[in-house]
């Protein structure tokens, strides 16, 4: 087995870890859920469902990789007492792995030929209908989708194959402190435009008026509760393994509450920045913000086009989803890469080999499932592959991994309570609170259990 390498700076394993959580969720979720649910009201309750929820799981991921060492691989076996059978998740957890990746690299690849279609003018003069017609016949030319997501996959996998310091940190550093820059000066672009102020006053006035009812006066704050908790729980990509492998790679220096609560504020500020961006623009422009694709590959585009120098603001905006999509598949593609190389003992030349073939082979199901494979429609009329391929990760492989790690942490079965705490409060810094046991132990778990059932309520019923 090769050398294991570690972060050369606390900076590369916070922004890593934050690229790895920051990703669409972020964009094309996050500003439509908050405006659909009140605003900055809304706002208030994710942040506390953030905090007595996604934090805690999020320490506990790091916990298990930085106590073991080792990737989702062996760190459950390395900790578990003998002869239980935690490790068993592994398998379940890369799966999630790859399965996130067979969809995320198509939309990455998305985002990528949408900057170079802005870039180039091709969207100029357009109205609503003609990017709408736009963004279809792109759907339906397979052999373009797939050279951008293929084009995704060798650029990550190169990088991943430079190793930890040298590629992974260097260039998702990099991604990660562009991304924030050109998200500020979008902001800032935004919230200067003339009709801007209608939509800041919509995304930053508390109104809990909103937050408790529709427009039609029905009673909507169960629902606005359940939203809050899946997007804080959603949004930090835990129970895959895929920050517990950056949490292997740090010294214990600095204790992981604090480290969490860094990468949780990066997360949460490219989210509400995102709603700087879109909802004064929208407001700007009268248009009405979206949901999922329609926002980003419709709805925007129309807004750049009627913006002063919209070529040039659009051009950013996607150079900047697209650093955001990339940073997540370089960092789910390095968990990938460290399973091979400490499952089976392959070099990360072998192991980078082995696994592009595989994902470009697993990807191009997503990528036909728009054009060539459109018939299979998993959820019924309108539905892709794509859709069951994000629900079997999202609603399923996401929570009750979440909830492996939970217990792991927490049971005289697993790694347990002290174990655990003992890691998590090691080095400088915020500790976690030891009299919160009751409450990870007994409660938590409910509600993660709580947002499983409640995922597939709303699914199917």
């Amino acid at each position: 087995m090769e050398k294991r390498e570690s972060f050369s700076s606390r900076l590369g394993f916070l922004l890593i870890s934050a690229g790895c959580a920051i990703g669409l969720g972020n964009v094309w979720r996050f500003p439509y859920i908050t405006g659909k649910y009140g605003g900055a009201a809304f706002v208030l309750v994710y942040l506390l469902f953030l905090v007595i929820m996604g934090l805690p799981v999020m320490v506990m991921e790091f916990a298990v990789g930085r106590a073991s060492q080792r990737s989702i691989a062996l760190s459950f076996q390395t900790l578990e007492p003998k002869g239980s059978r935690w490790h068993l998740y592994s398998w379940v957890g890369i799966a999630g792995n790859y399965l996130l990746m067979m969809f995320y690299t198509t939309v990455a690849g998305w985002l990528l030929l949408y900057f170079a279609k802005m870039a180039k003018g091709d969207f100029a003069g357009l109205d609503s209908v003609g990017v709408a017609n736009e963004y279809s016949s792109l759907m339906q030319e397979p052999g373009l989708m797939t050279v951008f997501m293929v084009v995704v996959v060798l650029l990550c996998m190169l990088v991943c194959s430079r190793g930890l310091q040298n590629g992974v940190e260097k260039v998702n550093k990099a991604m990660m402190l562009c991304l924030l820059l050109v998200m500020v000066v979008l902001a800032f672009r935004s919230v200067t435009l003339d009709g801007a102020a209608e939509g800041l006053k919509f995304y930053l006035k508390p109104d809990f008026h909103n937050l408790m009812y529709d427009a039609n006066g029905n009673m909507i704050l169960g629902e606005a509760i359940f939203a809050a908790m899946g997007q804080a729980f959603f949004t930090l990509s835990l129970g895959i393994g895929a920050l517990a492998i950056f949490g292997s790679y740090i010294g214990k220096d600095h204790s992981l509450a604090g480290e969490a609560v860094r990468v949780g504020v990066l997360d949460t500020f490219v989210a509400f920045t995102a709603g700087l961006i879109i909802f004064p623009a929208c407001f700007a422009f009268d248009v009405a913000p979206d949901a999922g694709p329609n926002l980003i590959f419709i709805t925007l585009p129309n807004v750049f086009n009627e913006m002063p120098m919209g070529r040039l603001w659009g051009s950013l905006f996607f150079v900047f989803m697209s650093f955001a999509a990339l940073t997540t598949v370089i960092a789910v593609f390095e968990n990938i890469l460290s399973f091979s190389i400490e499952k089976w003992g392959w070099s990360r030349k072998k192991a980078v080999l082995v696994n592009l073939v595989a994902i470009l082979i697993l990807s191009m199901p997503c990528v036909l499932g728009f054009n060539v494979l459109s018939g299979i429609q998993p959820f019924g009329e309108g539905s892709v592959i794509m859709d069951l391929e994000d629900f079997i990760v999202s609603n399923n492989i996401l929570p009750l991994g979440s909830l492996v790690y939970l217990l792991f942490c927490v049971s005289r079965r697993g790694w347990g309570w002290e174990s655990f705490l003992a890691e998590a409060n090691t080095g400088s810094g915020l500790k976690f609170p030891r009299g919160v046991r009751f409450y990870v132990t007994y409660v938590l778990p409910l509600i993660v259990l709580f947002i499983f059932v409640m995922g597939y309520w709303d699914k199917f019923f």
